[in-house]
């Protein structure tokens, strides 16, 4: 076997390895661009020998096969991958092709759009509703995922044009994504939950939109963009990628507006830079630029090659990657008592950012990854937020790199760890360390809390020394004799640390509920709840079928909001912060009584003429609460084909059963 042959099929099968954990399980091992690597060195080495077949190649497929977490869809037209381009030679070959392929001598317009770092999508809609939402798959069939589709707010449920009517059918292409403050956060909620952080945005991405379970994607605030159209049916077809993005637009679907008109390959290369140089201040995350034909008759000319069509192109960003020396590491504790290990680093720049910490997420992470102290290490700014940890340089590792011991106690309180099965964390169990409590004080006060102006990580540590600050609702008995005599709080700042506790004392409801910093319950749940209870002593009286009763609210969030209601010290907490006068609002009540407000209704079983979202949706829109579960306050049942054990359950408990069409008869008379 030649060497060239060898090394060929090592790649395709290494290629093969990481497009299952990208694309399949949302858990890549290397970063894009280490893949971007390996996948060039295969398409320059099957190029030099094409001898060599190449029908199995990963270079000639789309994405991976699905993996049947989900059932599969086929997209009723193709969805192809980009080729990428690495250099400004690259993107002016491929200019020069497009060129060749015209019928003209002038320069070829394209139109370059920024590439966003997020899932690939294909909706359909019919007769101008949406009827199915698939991911890319292998470009011919993908997973169907629509009731998460349907819960991401910027993706219309129905086209509603500004100008025209809707097609009679149409597939309409986008990237669903996650933008970097949700990212950050989502992460930060994953490492208190022990669960492991996503590695970038993407991934996150990824794995939010491939939930089992709807209601946890709704709770990710996924966001979607939107460029192509496929298969169209009964309507004009555009002329031009100008007028795609036009129509889309004009069909109510978010397009993303940092696209532009270029005229030629210089013009697409001034775009790239500067797109480049705005990358890091952009709320979302992007990796290069697409370069596209505009003409619409052109792109049909120059058709596609087996996986990417010939007439665009993704010009990559450079990886912003570096080495540096792993000097020692810090552990932090979280609100929660999760042990988050921190890298200490020999500074580097990376992006125009000094970097001297990273994070290694946990200490599985460490081990997986065989980091040591001393080590020469790649770090790089994961989702250009989070300075991270990527892998050791084994080949300038030296005999004094010493292994990182697993925490055995907390390192703030002494308290022995705990790390439970199913977890990839460590945890200090004491509801009394006093990090926990900084951290848990920090959350209350933060802007997206209880929005305290003054009280930051120097205040809080110090209140904490002193005794004054035990719990969160301390902060609204501390006075200006308190606080003044700190150092380095003048009489001034004390005065507006006090004034600005004072201020917060009647929050939103909704925000007072997260700040209380529950496990599982960020902004989304919180809002969910405030509109269900619309009083904190309501929700602390909520039995749990109540809160599983709630769309939006699975399980795990509806028992860690329970068990917090129900213990003893929450209980006394709430109470003392009412006593010293918050007082949460709760909103504004919508003074039009809605037809089917209070009422419950269940679904079981096969609806023959919607999607069972679709039901949920419209029972919502008209003031009704759905549930998984049959209870005594379920005001009906709903039945499809195949009607399961709700529908006995239903009878015992004598629950109002309906079918289908009466249904949609109720709808369509409360809808009048």
């Amino acid at each position: 076997m030649s060497d060239a042959l060898r090394r060929i099929q090592d790649l395709r099968s290494l290629i093969d390895h990481h497009n299952k954990l990208y694309h399949g399980l949302d858990s890549p091992e290397i970063t894009d661009a280490q893949y971007d690597e390996l996948f060039r060195e295969l398409i320059l080495l099957e190029e030099a020998h094409p001898e060599i077949s190449r029908a199995n190649s990963p270079t000639q497929r789309v994405g991976q096969t699905p993996q049947g977490r989900f059932a599969s869809l086929a997209h009723p037209s193709p969805m192809f991958s980009l080729a990428n381009a690495f250099s400004d030679a690259e993107v002016s070959a491929f200019a020069e092709k497009c060129k060749k392929n015209s019928d003209s001598d002038e320069d070829v317009p394209f139109v370059i759009e920024p590439k966003i770092d997020g899932v690939a999508v294909n909706l359909t809609y019919r007769n101008g509703v949406l009827e199915k939402g698939a991911t890319r798959g292998d470009g011919v069939v993908g997973e169907d995922v629509t009731a998460n589709i349907k819960t991401i707010t910027s993706i219309p449920q129905s086209i509603i044009p500004q100008i025209g009517t809707p097609p009679d059918f149409c597939e309409i292409r986008g990237e669903v994504y996650l933008d970097k403050n949700a990212f950050v956060e989502l992460n930060n909620t994953r490492e208190e939950n022990g669960e492991a952080p996503f590695a970038n945005p993407r991934n996150a991405a990824a794995g939010s939109l491939r939930q089992l379970d709807p209601d946890i994607t709704a709770s990710r605030t996924l966001k979607a963009f939107f460029y192509a159209i496929g298969k169209v049916e009964n309507t004009d077809k555009p002329k031009t990628q100008m007028e795609v993005l036009q129509r889309l637009h004009n069909w109510g679907f978010p397009v993303n507006e940092r696209f532009a008109l270029a005229n030629s390959v210089d013009e697409c290369l001034q775009h790239y830079y500067q797109l480049l140089r705005e990358r890091d201040g952009l709320p979302f995350e992007i990796d290069g630029m697409v370069i596209k034909v505009n003409d619409i008759a052109l792109q049909l000319e120059l058709g596609e090659v087996s996986r990417s069509p010939r007439w665009a192109i993704a010009y990559k960003f450079p990886a912003e990657q570096k080495q540096t020396t792993l000097q020692n590491i810090i552990v932090q504790v979280g609100r929660t008592g999760v042990l988050t290990p921190v890298a200490l680093l020999s500074p580097v720049e990376i992006g125009g950012v000094v970097v001297s910490r990273a994070t290694l997420h946990n200490f599985d992470e460490i081990e997986k990854k065989d980091i040591r102290l001393g080590d020469c290490v790649i770090i790089q700014r994961a989702g250009d937020v989070i300075p991270a940890v990527v892998e050791v340089v084994l080949a300038s590792r030296s005999g004094n790199a010493e292994k990182i011991p697993l925490p055995t106690h907390c390192p703030v309180c002494g308290t022995e760890v705990l790390k439970l099965a199913q977890e990839v964390a460590y945890r200090c169990p004491n509801e009394r360390c006093p990090a926990r409590i900084k951290e848990r004080i920090l959350h209350f006060v933060s802007r997206k809390g209880m929005d305290i102006d003054g009280v930051g990580e120097e205040v809080v540590e110090k209140l904490i020394s002193r005794g004054l600050l035990t719990d969160v609702a301390d902060l609204f008995a501390l006075r200006v004799d308190d606080l003044a005599p700190l150092e380095r709080i003048a009489q001034k700042s004390a005065g507006n640390i006090v004034a600005a506790t004072a201020a917060a004392k009647n929050p939103p409801l909704e925000k007072f509920i997260f700040a209380l910093g529950i496990r599982h319950i960020g902004e989304y749940t919180a809002r969910l709840l405030t509109h269900t209870f619309n009083s904190m002593p309501k929700l602390m009286a909520a039995e749990k079928e109540e809160l599983e009763a709630i769309h939006g609210i699975g399980k795990e969030m509806a028992q860690s909001l329970y068990d917090f209601l129900r213990s003893d010290d929450n209980k006394l907490l709430v109470a003392k912060l009412l006593a010293q006068g918050v007082n949460p609002l709760a909103p504004a009540k919508d003074v039009r009584k809605k037809p089917l407000q209070g009422m419950l209704f269940v679904f079981t079983g096969k609806l023959a003429k919607m999607e069972r979202e679709e039901a949920k949706r419209l029972v919502t829109e008209l003031g009704a609460r759905t549930s998984e579960s049959i209870s005594a306050k379920t005001t009906y049942l709903v039945t499809g084909s195949n009607s399961g054990s709700k529908l006995d359950k239903a009878r015992l408990l004598n629950i109002k059963v309906i079918s289908e069409d009466d249904f949609l008869n109720m709808i369509a008379e409360h809808e009048q």
